[in-house]
């Protein structure tokens, strides 16, 4: 089974000793990553067939983020070369009390700046089974918008399955509404929705009942599923206990059957690109044609895994992530 991903790959920026904050930094860790190129990555390490489609300009940044990308096992054929300049995004790692926080500088990217009928959509598709895409490349221009919406139609007339993630970033749109019209355009064409209830709280205000983070989130899924007609959601839930600690999980909704993980508690050392390896995850027990409860057991894991990995790109293999899923947490010296 053979994957798609389409979205904005960035120049990550991060201070090189860990969790310093950005204004007393004389040197900086680099990186390239984004939500989509994340899970792409993470199905490349997993052994994967996976292409991963963007626009990156024609210089060493680009040729960089391009040998990035192929370290990860991943297809680079589809990428459009052009534009002036990529992405990049600050990463201050908070702890204990203080949050992290997100510094972006992406406008007139080269793949906010692409025009109509730059991507040729049935050519990269044919063949292919899923199509990941997420609620962050829709806010970059108009043009990405259209290009997000027209790939998910153009996937489903070719029967080409369509992820979802909302990843809704307050940051990045001028108000919820906006997301709520494009958001729309893709559901309508969406087979498996990733999320968790903050995000449908912030983008539908839907406010589900319950009295803890579990019952709001089963609630939440119930109500997305009914309101957007989609039959298959896998939400995270986080327990906040401070920036260094959480404590995790994962429901995954099919055909109105619940799966519920077990709650894994850990220690941070970098929460980037966590939900991204937690989707990966679910669509690589497709790919193995794993039950529900496998799937969810195992993309909990490797949510919870990815929170021990500097960078955004989750490097752990099946065996270390199913090693979790068995319980193996006491962090113990392997020799």
């Amino acid at each position: 089974m053979s994957f798609i991903t389409f979205g904005e790959i960035m120049l990550r920026l991060t201070p090189e000793k860990h969790t310093t904050k950005i204004s007393s930094s004389n040197t900086f860790s680099v990186n390239y990553a984004g939500s989509e190129s994340n899970v792409a990555s993470s199905l490349g390490v997993l052994g994967n067939d996976v292409n991963y489609v963007t626009k990156l300009p024609k210089n060493p940044l680009g040729d960089a983020a391009v040998s990035s990308l192929r370290s990860f096992h991943i297809n680079t054929n589809k990428i459009v070369r052009g534009g002036d300049r990529i992405g990049t995004y600050f990463i201050e790692q908070g702890k204990s009390i203080r949050p992290s926080q997100v510094i972006y500088d992406r406008k007139d990217s080269a793949l906010s700046m692409i025009k109509e009928n730059e991507f040729n959509w049935e050519d990269i598709l044919e063949g292919k089974k899923w199509i990941f895409l997420s609620g962050i490349t829709p806010v970059l221009s108009s043009q990405c918008a259209k290009e997000t919406i027209k790939v998910a139609e153009i996937a489903q007339k070719m029967d080409v399955k369509v992820a979802f993630d909302m990843n809704y970033r307050r940051s990045l749109w001028k108000q919820p509404s906006d997301a709520r019209k494009i958001f729309d355009k893709i559901l309508v064409n969406t087979d498996l929705l990733f999320g968790n209830a903050n995000v449908l709280e912030d983008v539908y205000d839907i406010l589900p009942e319950g009295n803890t983070r579990l019952e709001k989130t089963l609630n939440s899924m119930k109500i997305a599923s009914e309101k957007f007609k989609i039959n298959k959601i896998a939400f995270t839930i986080r327990d906040h206990i401070s920036a260094s600690n959480n404590k995790l999980s994962g429901v995954f909704l099919s055909n109105s059957i619940y799966n519920l993980s077990e709650t894994i508690e850990v220690s941070i050392a970098d929460r980037f690109g966590t939900g991204d390896a937690f989707a990966a995850a679910v669509l690589h027990g497709y790919n193995k044609g794993w039950n529900d409860k496998k799937v969810i057991d195992f993309a909990t894991s490797a949510f919870a895994l990815k929170h021990t990995v500097l960078g955004d790109q989750h490097t752990s293999k099946e065996e270390e992530i199913l090693s979790i899923m068995e319980g193996n947490t006491s962090g113990h010296v392997l020799r």
